[in-house]
């Protein structure tokens, strides 16, 4: 096996230099707030290059991220606030005391059980920091995962439904009383029950073990392949969308639709 820490201690130097007397004018400006925005678009790379399936990909955008930390800790190493080698010996710490079962003799058997123990000693390391059962949770999540986490939190400690028809009941609940608004037309409390509606919908999905971000942007990729097929048919035949007919559209879309399931 080859040594990855003389890899990456040569990162680490690189960074050093770029940021260093002669070294480049941009990586020497950069403070760990101007790279907050890098940091969310090579994780959604890496994302990417999951989704893709392509392993020359994810090496490429793997290797993108792990910029960004360090960048960000020859930055601390400058400021003379932490170094590398403390942010890899506290997250080697972690790892030890947060796998009693595997580094010790306590005994897990199943994912459930280890992420209510993962939790439990979340809140005894840091408990002078959190108050609440619902604490920790990243202020800047998107909304789909923020609410994700919310309720697992609060699942964790029993604030939950004991079956999915309970989840479903909710769901239904919470659309009857958008619907309500809606003919109402109170536009605030539709965006309030609409907010409900989601929030609702996300614990459904958490019950059912589905990721509603990951379900979410699947059917956004759908959509957006089924929409593509439509304008470069209607292309194909010299018509544009303003001109075709919505019954003509859908056709379309059913088209792909089937594509898709390796109907055609």
């Amino acid at each position: 096996m080859k040594n990855e820490g003389a890899g990456f201690e040569k990162i680490m130097e690189i960074m050093r230099r770029l940021r260093g007397p002669g070294g480049c004018p941009w990586d020497a400006e950069q403070t760990h707030e101007s790279l907050k925005r890098y940091l969310l678009e090579e994780s959604y790379e890496v994302i990417e290059a999951i989704d893709a399936g392509s392993s020359k990909m994810l090496r490429e955008e793997l290797g993108d991220l792990i910029l960004q930390p360090v960048f960000h800790a020859v930055i601390a190493e400058e400021r003379g606030t932490f170094s590398m080698d403390e942010v890899l010996s506290g997250l080697a710490e972690k790892l030890v005391n947060r796998h009693p079962h595997v580094f010790g003799d306590q005994v897990i058997k199943s994912s459930r059980e280890q992420l209510e123990n993962w939790e439990r000693l979340k809140q005894k390391e840091k408990k002078d920091e959190r108050k609440s059962a619902l604490s920790g949770v990243p202020p800047h999540l998107p909304a789909l995962m923020k609410a994700q986490k919310v309720t697992e939190k609060a699942a964790r400690v029993g604030f939950d439904w004991s079956h999915v028809d309970e989840v479903f009941a909710k769901v239904m609940e919470e659309l009857h009383e958008f619907e309500e608004t809606m003919i109402a037309g109170d536009q605030e409390r539709m965006e309030a029950e609409l907010g409900d509606l989601l929030f609702a919908i996300v614990n459904l999905g958490r019950f059912l073990s589905i990721d509603p971000e990951e379900a979410l942007r699947k059917t956004i990729t759908r959509f957006t392949t089924r929409f593509g097929h439509i304008e470069s048919t209607l292309h194909a035949r010299g018509v544009s969308m303003k001109d075709a007919s919505l019954d003509e559209m859908e056709a379309l879309w059913d088209e792909a639709k089937k594509r898709e399931r390796g109907e055609e």
